[in-house]
Parts: C-alpha cells; sequence; structure tokens
C-alpha cells in the first residue's frame, strides 16, 4: 500500500507518492500563477491551485506505477483564505494570500482600539493581515451580497487544506485540521474552539468555518472518478507545522527552521502554550488523539525571495545555485548589509510598512557583495528568531537547529547560519520534510507507520554544519545587522 501526499504552496503544488516504509516512489510538480493586482496584494486563483493539485496527484500516482493507495495526507501554505459557495463550490473571490498586506490598515486600527489584548491570550498571534480573519472579512465586504450571502449560511471559509479536501471529497466535508485553525485569529487554542467573540469581533459568521480535527484523523473520502476508487484522507496539517513533524521534533526545545520563499523557525514547546513577551507566535505544533503540542514560532517573510530577487530583479544570477560561488567571491573587507524588508518585517519586529535597504556601499561593491549579503540576511534574521525565543524560554540551552527546504542546498547560507549562531546546524538526508511530515500523518493514522518515537529513530542527519567564526566576529556582525534594522525601522 502507498501514500499520497500532496504539498499545496505558495508558488507551486506538489504530489508525492509514498511506500507504506515512507520511500519515495514517485513525484510531480506543478507551478501555477501569481496575480497581484495592486501593491502589496498577492492573489491565487483557487480554480488553479485545484488544477494544479488534482494534475500532480495524478501524475505521481502514474509515475509510482498505480498502486493501491491506503491513505492521502495534506499540507498547505497557511493563512491563504478562500471563500466559496456551498451549493455550486465555487470560489466567489480569488483566494487571498498569506503575503497580501491590503488588510494592514484594518488591522492598525483594531489595535488602536486595543483589541489585540483581547485577541492575543486567545490565538496566540498577533493583529496582523498574515492572518486569514481579516482577509475574510475583505472578501465579505467587496464582493457583492457575500456578507448577506454568508449570514444566510451559503458560503463556507477556508485556508488551502479546507478547500482541496472540499473538492476532493465533492463537497462532502468541510473540516480543516487544529493547525490550520489556528492560523485564521479565529481559534482559541487553549480551548481548542472557534471563539464567538473572535467571530463577532472580526465579523465572520461562524456558520462559515469548518469542524475542526486533529491532524492525524478522518477527514473525509476522496471521490472515486479521482483516483479509480474513494480514498480516505488521513493526514493534515499546515506547511510548517508538517515540516515540524517531518523533522521529528516532538520533543520540547527542539527547533527547526524551513527556509523557502519565506523562513519559519518552530520550537516545540510540549503542553505549554508559552506566552511570548517578544511578539514571536504562540501556536499548534501538531495534535494527536486530542492533545495539542504547542510551539513558539518566528516568520521572517523574506528568505529564498532574496535569492529569486537576485535572479529575476537584479539580474545577477542566472539561477539559485550561481549565488553561493558568487558570494565566495566577495571582497572580505567590506561588510555589506542587506536588510530584505521587501514586504516588511516579519518576527520579532512586525513592521509591515518598512522598507528594504542596504548599507555598506563602496565604490567597489558589486554583484559578488550583494549576493554575500542576501546570504547573510538570512542568518541574521535566523539568529533574530532563535534570541527572542531564547528570551521567551529562559532554560532553552544553545541547542542545534534542524533546517530543511530548498535554501539548505547551499553550503555557505548553512556555514553563515551555524557561524552567526554560534550553534549547530543539522542538515537532514530528506530536506523535503514539509511533504514527508503529512505522509507520515496519513500512514499513522492508517497504521501503517509506528509512532512519533518510532519516526523519530529514522530521522538522518546529511551534514552537521558546526560554527567556526570567533565570538568577537560573530558579535561585531551581529551588531552591524541590528543597526541597519533599526535603521529601517526608523525610515518607517
Amino acid at each position: 500500500m502507498a501514500i499520497l501526499a500532496i504539498d499545496q504552496g505558495t508558488t507551486s503544488s506538489r504530489a508525492v507518492v509514498y511506500s507504506d516504509d515512507l520511500r519515495v516512489m514517485a513525484s510531480d510538480q506543478q507551478e501555477f500563477p501569481q496575480h497581484f493586482p495592486r501593491s502589496g496584494w498577492v492573489e491565487h486563483d483557487p480554480e488553479d491551485i485545484w488544477a494544479s493539485v488534482a494534475a500532480t496527484a495524478r501524475g505521481a500516482v502514474e509515475k509510482a506505477g498505480n498502486p493501491p493507495l491506503a491513505a492521502i495526507g495534506i499540507t498547505n501554505q497557511r493563512e491563504t483564505s478562500v471563500v466559496w459557495d456551498r451549493r455550486t463550490g465555487q470560489p466567489i473571490h480569488n483566494a487571498i494570500v498569506w503575503q497580501d498586506r491590503r488588510t494592514a490598515d484594518a488591522c492598525a486600527a483594531l489595535k488602536a482600539d486595543g483589541h489585540e489584548t483581547s485577541v492575543t491570550p486567545r490565538t496566540g498571534l498577533l493583529l496582523d493581515p498574515y492572518f486569514s480573519a481579516t482577509k475574510i472579512a475583505w472578501i465579505l465586504d467587496h464582493v457583492d451580497g457575500a456578507r448577506a450571502r454568508a449570514d444566510a449560511g451559503d458560503l463556507a471559509f477556508g485556508t488551502i487544506d479546507s478547500f482541496l479536501i472540499w473538492r476532493l471529497t465533492g463537497g462532502r466535508a468541510h473540516v480543516t485540521d487544529a493547525t490550520n485553525a489556528a492560523r485564521t485569529m479565529l481559534y482559541d487554542i487553549h480551548a481548542g474552539a472557534w471563539s464567538d467573540e473572535l467571530c463577532d469581533l472580526f465579523r465572520v459568521p461562524r456558520s462559515m468555518l469548518p469542524e475542526v480535527r486533529d491532524c492525524a484523523a478522518h477527514f473525509g473520502q476522496s471521490r472515486a472518478d479521482l483516483f479509480g476508487r474513494e480514498i480516505p484522507i488521513l493526514g493534515v496539517a499546515g506547511d510548517q507545522q508538517a515540516a515540524t513533524v517531518g523533522q521529528a521534533c516532538f520533543a520540547p526545545g527542539m527547533m527547526k527552521a524551513t527556509y523557502g520563499t519565506g523562513c519559519f523557525a518552530l520550537m516545540n514547546t510540549g503542553t505549554t502554550a508559552v506566552r511570548s513577551g517578544n511578539r514571536l507566535l504562540t501556536t499548534i505544533a501538531y495534535q494527536l488523539d486530542g492533545q495539542p503540542t504547542y510551539a513558539l514560532e518566528g516568520s521572517i517573510f523574506v528568505a529564498g525571495a532574496v535569492v529569486q530577487w537576485l535572479r529575476d530583479a537584479m539580474g545577477l544570477i542566472r539561477n539559485a545555485a550561481d549565488t553561493g560561488p558568487l558570494a565566495a567571491q566577495a571582497d572580505p573587507d567590506q561588510d555589506v548589509i542587506l536588510v530584505p524588508a521587501f514586504t516588511g518585517l516579519g518576527a520579532p519586529w512586525w513592521r509591515p510598512e518598512v522598507r528594504g535597504a542596504v548599507f555598506g556601499l563602496t565604490r567597489a561593491t558589486g554583484p559578488a557583495e550583494f549576493a554575500r549579503a542576501a546570504l547573510r540576511a538570512v542568518g541574521f534574521q535566523t539568529r533574530d528568531l532563535i534570541e527572542a525565543m531564547r528570551r521567551d524560554w529562559p532554560d532553552l540551552d544553545q541547542s542545534v537547529l534542524r533546517v530543511d527546504g530548498g535554501m539548505t542546498a547551499s553550503v555557505p547560507a548553512m556555514q553563515f547560519l551555524a557561524d552567526i549562531l554560534g550553534a549547530p546546524v543539522d542538515r537532514p538526508v530528506n530536506t523535503e520534510t514539509t511533504v514527508q511530515g503529512a505522509a507520515w500523518l496519513a500512514a499513522h493514522q492508517a497504521g501503517l507507520a509506528g509512532g512519533p518515537d518510532d519516526y523519530a529513530g529514522a530521522w538522518a542527519l546529511d551534514r552537521r554544519f558546526d560554527p567556526q567564526a570567533d565570538a568577537g566576529r560573530r558579535a561585531a556582525l551581529y551588531d552591524r545587522w541590528g543597526r541597519a534594522v533599526q535603521a529601517v525601522m526608523a525610515m518607517g
């Protein structure tokens, strides 16, 4: 028996077929269009997402030789919001993507009125357009007749997992998991339930929301016409939580950082939901057998995207793999600092209005120095997150950081990360841990895989990056970064 794992990301959809012992049998991937209607607005056509998921799922199954499927697992871009008609299943507006900033003014107004003091204790989140609640309200307020239809119970909301399950099951299941629910700003992560008070605050009818289940649970049966017979959907988690599972970060204090378009670092805090005093997020890492495991999370909006910027906007490289060799040619006497706040600063600053800047330019600064500054920016931002986590969790020692995602292939980036953290960085054999986490959840629920301890025992190290820079150099570089961040925030 095999497991089909669907990884629906920000720029592409991918499907991977795993054997019952979680070996990759085949995969398929497809990009889909990005829409930018205005500055700071980011949208996806849900039909493009569905088409790419259906195509890659079928493609991966065919490439694997059409094995019998025991279950489907899903992981997805979080916070991205879809509203659709319950009768027709058709979206009433494009999906508003997690990166979208159109509701920044609405969030600022709610914060000015003192509402963050009631939102954060319940949800673990900050009032920011990143999360789903204000996106839902925007759609209801800007699509003709939408609010009246929502009030009448005719519309459904979902994060991408919920929308895909609706389509996979032919509209028979309107469900989500606890990790995705926790990113909406409508879910009380302590009570384990939607909050009527938050629904009222954000003007989101409770009837729009899906049923919330564990990460390993029965989410419904796929339509028989998709794969020749109905297949149970047994595992769901948001992408960063799925990566936490995939990295086997099951013990309190374990940390992982995933480097994709952005970077998301999570630290397992066990059954304790640690309230951050440093503007990190308190979230659900995963939920099994009705028991949530919590995490502190820090979000960096621009990580791998800075390499895309070097390629697409600056024309300094032809492909991402060129970045490391180019950076190696940089003048060691130039400490150019790039603050890549292209869409604002994420944790621990949460300043959506800030924009990027470059410091330390000389007449001799060229492409090599820009490339090195881009790779270093990812390390600097990660240290900001780890420092904030350490302040929130004083007992945290100098822990190993487990890393995954496409950017971990860059040896210079990972070595600098270890140097600036002053701590080991572990890269696993399998750096595609997000989709594997979804596969394990489904396999575990199907009875094909053991428990967390069994899975953790199979985690395999590819390479450990130990810090090589001396403490003085590390401190000087990080101080320079800190002053650059303060400068961009001062400029607003």
